[in-house]
C-alpha cells in the first residue's frame, strides 16, 4: 500500500511522504488565496473554494481565514456556512450533511498519533473519519475529535470538545461534551 492507501484506510502512514507533501502544499496555494481575496472578488473566491472542496455541494459558503490538510478529504452537503478561522484536518473523510453552521474557530480533527511515545516519536500517524450530520450548528471555539459522528440536528454549544459520538437531537456542550438537552424536532 502506499502511505496515501494506508492514510485514507486508517492505518498509520508517513506523514512525511512526498505524495502527500506535495497534495498538503498544493491546497495551501488555494487556501492561501481564498483567504487573502476580498469581498469585491466573491465570484473569483467561490471558485477557489471549489477548488478546494472537490466535494462541495451547492451553496456553500465559508469565511476566510479557512485552513485543511486536503479539502478532497471533506465531503459537504449543500447549503454549508463556515465562518472565520475554521481548521479541518482531513486526514481521513470528514462528511458534513445538509443545511449546517459551522461558527469562528470551530476545529475539526481527523488525524491523530500513537500512544505510545516510540511510536509518536517515530513521526507516524493515523486518522479517524468524522460525520457530521444534516442540520447541524456548532457554536465557535468548539472541537470535534477524531472518530466521532454527530447525528442530525444537533446544537454543539460554544466552546465544546466533541470526543464522543452523539445522536440525533441533542444539545450538546462542555468539556468533555455532554448531552444537556433532547430537541423535540417532531
Amino acid at each position: 500500500m502506499t502511505e496515501k492507501q494506508k492514510m485514507l484506510a486508517g492505518e498509520m502512514y508517513n506523514p512525511s511522504d512526498p505524495e502527500l507533501m506535495k497534495e498538503r502544499h498544493a491546497v495551501r496555494l488555494l487556501f492561501q488565496e481564498f483567504n487573502r481575496l476580498d469581498e469585491n472578488h466573491f465570484e473569483e473566491r467561490k471558485a477557489v473554494l471549489y477548488k478546494i472542496f472537490k466535494n462541495g455541494g451547492e451553496n456553500l459558503y465559508v469565511e476566510p481565514p479557512f485552513y485543511c490538510d486536503y479539502g478532497s478529504n471533506i465531503i459537504i452537503g449543500k447549503n454549508l456556512f463556515i465562518n472565520f478561522n475554521c481548521c479541518i484536518l482531513d486526514v481521513a473523510k470528514v462528511t458534513i450533511g445538509n443545511n449546517c453552521m459551522i461558527g469562528p474557530y470551530v476545529q475539526i480533527y481527523t488525524a491523530t498519533h500513537p500512544l505510545e511515545f516510540k511510536a509518536r516519536n517515530g513521526g507516524k500517524e493515523y486518522a479517524k473519519p468524522i460525520i457530521i450530520g444534516d442540520n447541524v450548528w456548532i457554536g465557535g471555539n468548539a472541537t470535534i475529535c477524531p472518530g466521532i459522528t454527530l447525528g442530525n440536528n444537533v446544537i454543539v454549544g460554544s466552546g465544546a470538545v466533541i470526543t464522543k459520538s452523539f445522536p440525533n437531537d441533542v444539545v450538546i456542550a462542555g468539556n468533555p461534551a455532554k448531552i444537556i438537552k433532547t430537541i423535540n424536532n417532531n
